[in-house]
């Protein structure tokens, strides 16, 4: 049965994932600079400050021991530890937005979701999908930001993030960004359902984990990049 998104049933909070460089960032910034009633999420992180970014902005940044106070005060809907770094979602930063009666939009990985579903009941969580995973692996290569090494384990991490993906409410094929922004915009701002039914993304997800095992571009990438 698909999901409603009648005024009375929402909590206001949404969780948006995507595997890395499929349009998640650009998507949710746009919606939340559109709609002064929609905010994201800041999370907690111990890595340190970067020239540029701002403090309660980008992240809240923390040191190791007030982040482990508060997982252990049990503060945290979701948190993981990245390359050494914690990062996370505290329920306050939820608790903040949603008080002034704004959405609040999460944007974390299937793993984060999966940590915070059961504390956030009423929320509905978003999965935006690639066209395909040449296309996805396309995208990666253009930003030219990660070596080949991290390049292709942020695809393998895509394509494990698809298998976990499920469990999610509503799907977007981020084809074409205008029309996924509007999708995005669909659901969040005016409470309707997106093109994408639940089914149709399920069978995306399939569709996209069998072009990994089977495309023979992926294949010829494999044997490559493993071997370096």
């Amino acid at each position: 049965m698909e999901p409603t998104l009648l005024p009375s049933q929402r909590s206001g909070v949404y969780a948006v994932s995507a595997p890395s460089g499929t349009g998640k960032t650009t998507l949710n910034s746009r919606i939340e600079q559109r709609h002064r009633d929609v905010e994201i999420s800041v999370s907690l992180t111990t890595r340190k400050q970067r020239p540029g970014e701002i403090d309660g902005k980008h992240y809240h940044f923390v040191d190791r021991k007030e982040f482990e106070k508060n997982v252990n005060e049990g503060k945290m809907l979701e948190w993981a530890e990245v390359f050494g770094n914690l990062y996370g979602t505290s329920k306050s930063e939820v608790e903040r937005i949603t008080e002034k009666g704004h959405k609040v939009i999460l944007e974390i990985d299937v793993q984060g979701w999966m940590t915070a579903k059961p504390k956030l009941p009423g929320a509905l969580a978003i999965f935006i999908l690639p066209p395909s995973m040449i296309d996805l692996w396309n995208r990666l290569e253009k930003r030219g930001t990660d070596s080949p090494e991290v390049r292709w384990q942020r695809f393998k991490a895509a394509r494990n993030e698809i298998a976990a993906g499920r469990i999610y409410d509503f799907f977007i094929i981020n084809d074409d960004l205008e029309r996924a922004y509007h999708e995005l915009e669909a659901i969040i701002i005016k409470g309707e359902p997106g093109l994408t039914s639940g089914e149709a993304g399920r069978e995306c997800c399939d569709r996209l984990l069998k072009e990994f095992e089977q495309s023979h571009k992926i294949l010829d990438l494999k044997t490559i990049h493993e071997k370096i």
